[in-house]
């Protein structure tokens, strides 16, 4: 076995599905520039440089003629590096590409992968840092998968490149770094099933995203303060795998949410509401939700550090769920030296 890191299992995911398909090739802005979208594509750029196709810089057209390939029997992985500008191209997802097998009474397929990338830091603001997922998941027709772990990004990508609908793929770049013992033969994850990551007893951290790897920080730090938290990588936001997260809410009785997005209406609602409607006399507490305050992401590194969620917010948030004293600041600074992962 060896280690990957989750920009290389992309990579590696991308060139295998096109070993093992000729239909398969990448489109979009910046695929065959020298960085490859941070390496991504390079390998598949060198090896099939026939299949990997730099485009203009207009959305709209790259959804509308990734759509059409994909209604031609192509198997089209586009790449959006920025997920912000998918607004541009919400016509021909929502209205096009998501919901033409069901206006043709199922009888056509749209086998169609949108990578996107999601973020935070670095002070890329507003227009640079949302993160969209459940705009996307709210429109029938899309699947959305937002892998956590190198491992996961490999194989869920491989079952999005062969699925038959349309699959919004979202990656952290908080991610891209991250590393992880991964297969190398080819192999694919089923869509709309979670991880369990970390059994536990004490309460259920259900976490989207880069939030799994905040959670693992959290739950050790709670662990040496006598508190097993059980951790759940949502893994696909669409289908949802409410089966795993049912059970572990009715196993704890204590559940937080840890979403990238906002928390208005966020995917933490949605999976609040969805185990509320289910196991309600079961919950021992109500749910908690932490996710981004409503309002635009700020560029300032100081007003970055208090917009976003903490590792310490995680903690203490775990502590009064559990009616337990808050740990300091310092204890919690000292413990995240020790992450190490895995995830």
């Amino acid at each position: 076995m060896r280690t990957l890191k989750y920009k290389e299992a992309i990579a590696e995911a991308l060139v295998q599905a096109m070993e093992k398909d000729e239909r398969v090739f990448i489109m979009g802005e910046g695929v065959t520039d020298s960085s490859g979208i941070f390496g991504t594509t390079l390998p598949a750029c060198r090896k099939f440089p026939d299949r990997v196709t730099d485009m203009p810089l207009s959305e709209a057209l790259i959804t509308g003629g990734g759509t059409g390939a994909a209604l031609a029997g192509m198997r089209p992985v586009m790449v959006h590096a920025r997920n912000d500008f998918l607004y541009l191209a919400m016509d021909q997802i929502a209205n096009h590409a998501a919901i033409w097998s069901y206006m043709h009474g199922g009888n056509i397929d749209i086998p169609w992968v949108i990578r996107v990338i999601v973020g935070r830091g670095w002070g890329n603001a507003a227009q640079h840092s949302q993160s969209l997922q459940v705009l996307f998941a709210h429109i029938p027709g899309l699947k959305v998968v937002m892998p956590a772990s190198p491992c996961r990004a490999k194989g869920l990508l491989i079952a999005a490149i062969e699925d038959n609908s349309p699959v919004i793929f979202i990656e952290h770049r908080s991610l891209y770094d991250s590393e992880e013992i991964t297969p190398k033969q080819y192999y694919s994850f089923p869509l709309g099933k979670g991880r369990l990551v970390k059994s536990g007893e004490d309460l259920t951290i259900i976490a989207i995203s880069f939030m799994v790897v905040e959670a693992m920080k959290a739950s050790l730090i709670l662990k040496h303060n006598g508190i097993s938290a059980e951790i759940i990588d949502v893994s696909s936001l669409k289908p949802l795998d409410k089966r795993l997260m049912l059970s572990s809410a009715r196993k704890t009785g204590k559940v937080i949410i840890l979403d990238t997005s906002w928390k208005s209406f966020g995917a933490g609602a949605e999976i609040s509401a969805m185990i509320s409607e289910n196991i309600f006399s079961e919950l021992k507490m109500p749910i908690v939700r932490i996710a981004l305050p409503d309002r635009p992401v700020p560029s300032s590194p100081a007003l970055e550090e208090a917009y976003y969620p903490s590792v310490s917010t995680i903690v203490n948030t775990a502590c009064d769920l559990l009616d337990r004293k808050h740990i300091s600041k310092q204890e919690i600074e000292k413990d995240i030296c020790r992450f190490q992962g895995p995830f």
